[in-house]
């Protein structure tokens, strides 16, 4: 029949526009981020701006990548920003007696093992992601201010500043280059890995994973060591940026860490996303809080605006999956 084929040939091309679409969506926000603030503050497209811009994005941008394979894998972690600090605050206290390499292993070991363990008990002892990373976060945090005794610690090793916080490679800071690198790694694993479609497949139908032979309890305490790793990373990046290691580091952290993913168009109930919108979604949250700043609006009303916005990008995800757009 011929009515009925030409049903069947519309069906993609409007599948495919629409995911075009979506894909669009982000950069364009970005253009009009862009365009806005430079037309207020001109200086937002200067050489100093971008690269101050680029260096503040790259603690979210780990921070994101890590919570974007915990929720695709059906889980989330609120733990992140309290494990980057108590990892910051270890690993920069073991610097001034052991060196910096010890010192930054440490602090990547620190985050892996808090992740693992959030794993251990999400995944053999079936508990609910959302209570044992609260509890984890709480743990973390604490055992970061009694190491510190509450204050920053600024003796930082110089040379330890200098080659991650300071330096460059090509030009380019050295805390975007190992931001990119993790953002290519967790990309990899995703896309090109077993661990990354078995990531997929637990979100999507943990049950129907089971019984297909994936080990779930193993695979999902991989992935919060992952996310741990994202946050021995950040505390990396973090503390050598600031030049201190904070017992409070970005507390708005894992907030914007969630923003982020679910502006990238990561499901909240699992099993679908996509690592380069993440990096769009990081973007546009790094760049609306430089505008912000630029333009003399108070950090208050920032915060404000992220939670808006991920108000407003859950919305819209429940109405992709009502079809109502």
């Amino acid at each position: 029949m011929p009515g009925l084929n030409t049903v069947k040939q519309r069906i993609p091309v409007r599948k495919v526009n629409v995911k075009l679409s979506g894909e669009l969506l982000l950069p364009a926000l970005i253009v009009i981020i862009a365009g806005v603030t430079t037309y207020l503050q001109p200086q937002f497209l200067s050489t100093l701006n971008l690269v101050n811009l680029s260096k503040q994005l790259v603690p979210l941008l780990i921070a994101a990548i890590g919570q974007c394979f915990v929720v695709i894998g059906g889980g989330l972690d609120l733990s992140i920003a309290a494990l980057m600090s108590v990892a910051g605050v270890a690993g920069v206290l073991v610097m001034g007696s052991h060196g910096i390499e010890a010192g930054v292993a440490v602090m990547v070991l620190t985050g892996v093992l808090g992740g693992l363990i959030n794993g251990v008990i999400i995944g053999y002892m079936r508990v609910t992601p959302l209570i044992v990373t609260l509890g984890m976060m709480s743990i973390a945090q604490a055992i970061a201010l009694i190491l510190s005794n509450g204050v920053p610690i600024y003796n930082l090793p110089e040379p330890f500043t200098e080659a991650v916080g300071f330096a460059t490679m090509w030009g380019v800071p050295m805390t975007v280059v190992i931001g990119v690198a993790f953002a290519v790694l967790g990309g990899v694993i995703l896309k090109r890995t077993i661990f990354g479609r078995y990531i997929y497949a637990i979100g999507s139908n943990v049950s129907a994973a089971r019984k297909s032979g994936v080990n779930v309890p193993l695979y999902t305490m991989l992935i919060y060591g992952f996310s741990g790793l994202a946050a021995g990373v950040g505390a990396v990046v973090l503390t050598a940026w600031l030049g201190a290691a904070q017992p409070v580091a970005a507390p708005t952290l894992t907030l914007e860490s969630i923003a982020a993913i679910v502006l990238g168009g990561v499901a909240l109930a699992g099993g679908s996303g996509n690592l380069k919108q993440v990096v769009l979604g990081t973007v546009i949250l790094g760049m609306l809080s430089n505008a912000l700043n630029m333009i003399g609006i108070s950090s208050y009303y920032q915060m404000l605006t992220v939670g808006l916005l991920v108000i407003l990008a859950v919305c819209l995800d429940r109405l992709r999956k009502s079809d109502v757009i």
